[in-house]
């Protein structure tokens, strides 16, 4: 019993220390672990075997091809069980640096994809320093509440808006440094000085973190560099880190001293960290597929697939929220070599055909498209670059397929990159709001074959 309450308090706490052979024994173990469980678990459910290589070095990319959009309740689950484990690797990955000497701030390396792994190499052989810093003795502060937590969100959260122009309009980078890393960092400096100010513990080191993080959100919102549905749907995942890094700054500043060193590291350690990360290779394609069965041969179909009149206005929450929809669908010309236009709420799809086999296969590149949304906010414009080249259709493509008593099966597929980490997160969003646009364009497609008592030539 004393060990595994050993082993959590190494594992959940923040206070022990890491020494090189706790930090190894526990990483390869945890991530046997972890690498077991959902393996496991993807085997049981889509009879999909993960090797170890396919799990480890593609990372979430290959994770997020994997699993079919028909399953998307795996993804959510597999994000779930993947929090416990950053909550560990962070915590060990900061006390680890803290341990052998350095700054606290290359913990953020651990949120690095591919890098990561030969970071906590390097920390799995790096020895323990030989002198540690003394703890510092709190004295009893008369300051507020309220000014100890600004004092604590306000560089916290200038620093959150800081790295995230930086990674937006330098790197233009949307990745894990940006949101994962850097919630954590701005939990961490608010968690700390929130701790300095005014000792009050955990609750206080997370109010000040939430705080930062409302901060950031304003900022953004204040200078037209994000929408309200945006940042709405990073919060969730920006809050979990931030909370982690707020709890580790917290016990870092009851147990070590920073220096001015430290400080100045986490100035260059979040741009360089978003730099190399920026410079890896891009996001595979993740293609969803959604169906529907019309009561009309496929020869019926095949017209109303090139192109479709006007669809009535749409009542589905996701697009109530600015999600661009599709409105109406026209093609220049017959064949391939055509070139189909699907008009969205926001503009057109530009789509040449590169397959015409009537009536049972079209499909087509996409050579230009509109922004993804019409983001809500202060100003008429926001000044995004994801709204461009976050998410990328890249090619689409119908089938017919015939059905027993006359029916047709219509299929549509769409092929298309998101460039944000994490993308089990993006990715898993991403493909429920395509999903929504396909069963908006199939419905209708549906409705008006089935209203016409005769197939139109």
């Amino acid at each position: 019993m004393s060990t595994i309450r050993r082993l959590l308090s190494l594992w959940f706490g923040f206070s022990a220390p890491v020494d090189r052979r706790a930090y190894a024994l526990s990483g390869i173990a945890l991530m046997a672990f972890k690498y077991a469980s959902d393996a496991l678990l993807v085997w049981l459910v889509l009879g999909t075997l993960w090797s170890p290589t396919d799990y480890l070095l593609p990372l979430i990319t290959l994770r997020a091809k994997v699993i079919p959009e028909s399953h998307a309740w795996l993804i959510a689950v597999l994000l779930a069980w993947a929090v416990p484990f950053a909550w560990i690797g962070a915590s060990m990955t900061f006390r680890r640096a803290l341990d052998v000497g350095l700054s606290p701030w290359s913990g953020l390396v651990f949120f690095v994809p591919v890098v990561n792994y030969l970071w906590m190499l390097l920390l799995c052989v790096t020895p323990s320093r030989d002198s540690r810093d003394a703890a510092i003795a709190q004295e009893p502060s008369h300051v507020s509440r309220t000014r100890a937590l600004l004092a604590a969100a306000a560089p916290a959260a200038a620093l959150g808006v800081a790295a995230t122009a930086t990674s937006v309009f330098f790197f233009d980078s949307y990745l894990a440094m940006l949101f994962l890393g850097t919630p954590v960092a701005v939990g961490f400096v608010a968690g700390f000085r929130a701790e300095r100010a005014a000792p009050r513990g955990t609750t206080a080191a997370l109010s000040a973190a939430m705080l930062a993080l409302l901060f950031v959100a304003g900022a953004l919102l204040l200078f037209a560099l994000e929408g309200v549905l945006c940042i709405a749907m990073a919060l969730p995942f920006a809050s979990v880190f931030a909370a982690i890094g707020a709890v580790i700054g917290l016990e870092v500043a009851n147990s070590h001293r920073l220096r001015p060193t430290h400080v100045l590291t986490l100035l260059l350690a979040l741009p360089l960290l978003m730099g190399a990360e920026a410079s890896g290779p891009g996001a595979a394609l993740r293609e969803v597929v959604s169906s529907i069965e019309i009561d009309a041969p496929p020869e019926a179909v095949w017209p109303y697939v090139i192109g479709f009149t006007d669809l009535p206005p749409p009542h589905e929450l996701v697009f109530a929220s600015g999600i661009a929809y599709p409105v109406r669908a026209r093609i220049a010309g017959a064949g391939v070599g055509a070139v189909r236009y699907c008009e969205f709420s926001t503009g057109a799809f530009v789509e040449p055909i590169t397959v015409w086999d009537p009536p049972h296969r079209l499909a087509f590149d996409v050579t230009s498209q509109p922004e993804p949304m019409h983001e809500t906010s202060p100003y008429q414009r926001v000044n995004a670059p994801h709204l461009v080249d976050g998410l990328r259709s890249r090619r689409g493509e119908f089938r017919l397929v015939p059905l027993e008593g006359g029916r047709t099966r219509l299929e549509g597929s769409t092929w298309y990159s998101v460039e944000m980490a994490p993308q089990l997160y993006w990715g898993f969003l991403s493909d429920q709001i395509i999903h929504a646009i396909h069963e908006r364009v199939l419905a209708h497609v549906a409705t008006l074959v089935e209203a016409r008592p005769s197939p139109r030539s």
